[in-house]
This record gives C-alpha cells, structure tokens and sequence, in this order.
C-alpha cells in the first residue's frame, strides 16, 4: 500500500482548550538570553508538540506576543503556559528548592551525554537552555543539579537552540 499523507483533521489534535486541561509531561524549559525571536517561537512548538509543562523566558528572551515569535510558534504561544522571569539564577534557586531537578544544556567538563542521561521518572525537571553565542550561564551551570551534553560529530561548536530543545524533549520522553 503506498503511503497516504494524512491531513489536518485526521490528525486528531488537542483542541488548545483541551491542551490547557490535559496533563503535562513533568518538565519544563528555561530559555535564557535567546536573541532569536524565531527560536523562540520553534520552542513554543516543541514544547506544545512534547506537552512540556511549561517554559520560562528570562533576560532578554523576548516575549509574546511578537511578530517572529508568532510566525514560528504557529499558535503555540496560545497553548503552552508561560511566564517572564527576568533574573535566571533565582528562578533556577526557586525551582530548586521546590524539588525540579535542574538540568543545565551545556558542554562543560563533567558533563553526561544524553545518551547517557537516565531521568527518574518520580522527579521533574528544569532543562536550560543559554544564549545562541555565549550557552548557559556560568552561575546557572553551577547551580545545576546535572549538565547534559548533546554529542556531536561535526567541524560546528552546537546545535541552533530550537534543533537542541527538540532532541532534548524527545529524548527525555523517551526515557520516562
């Protein structure tokens, strides 16, 4: 039988009232100092597709509604829970100390690749994710309770921040 693409009905999708009621995925994604307006509209859509919790934008992570962030978020902006938290290093704190595991994505010694990450699934967790040039934050990468590292096998540093997201939740409900 050759294969038929399906179309957007027969998708059966959560209707973005349905999507607000449903339970979530235990994590939630921290974005903090993303430029990229489109980038962070890309996580919106993972994190809708992956039923993440929730995400937080911090510093200078911009905030819907925009323009670019719409564009690429294709709704999601609707659907997934957000909240501004301007200072990452106290949200990191506060999320801590009410039992999230956090998880810094970043390469640094001592790191575990995700290959090699095993989630607890009694726990949830805070994944962060940095600036597109200068990664995650040195003080949040200390306060991390690990720090995962994608393996990479080409002549570039990283990954673009929505292609790591995306790995990184797909990964992560993979496991549980």
């Amino acid at each position: 039988m050759t294969p038929r693409k399906l179309s957007l009905d027969e998708l059966n999708r959560l209707s973005v009232d349905d999507f607000k009621k449903a339970d979530k995925f235990p994590y939630c994604l921290i974005l903090d100092d993303i430029r990229s307006l489109n980038n962070v509209g890309s996580v919106f859509r993972t994190a809708d597709a992956f039923r993440a919790a929730s995400v937080y934008l911090c510093g200078i992570t911009g905030q819907p509604p925009h323009r670019d962030i719409t564009k690429t978020a294709l709704g999601a902006t609707e659907s997934v829970t957000w909240t501004y938290v301007a200072d990452v290093d106290a949200l990191v704190s506060q999320l801590r100390s009410d039992g999230w595991v956090v998880a810094a994505i970043e390469q640094a010694e001592g790191s575990t690749s995700l290959s090699d990450f095993n989630p607890d699934p009694n726990k949830r967790y805070a994944f962060v994710f940095g600036n597109e040039v200068t990664g995650v934050r040195q003080t949040v990468v200390e306060q991390a309770d690990v720090v995962l590292e994608i393996p990479q096998f080409g002549t570039k540093h990283s990954l673009n921040i929505a292609v790591t997201a995306g790995i990184v939740c797909w990964e992560f409900l993979q496991k549980r």
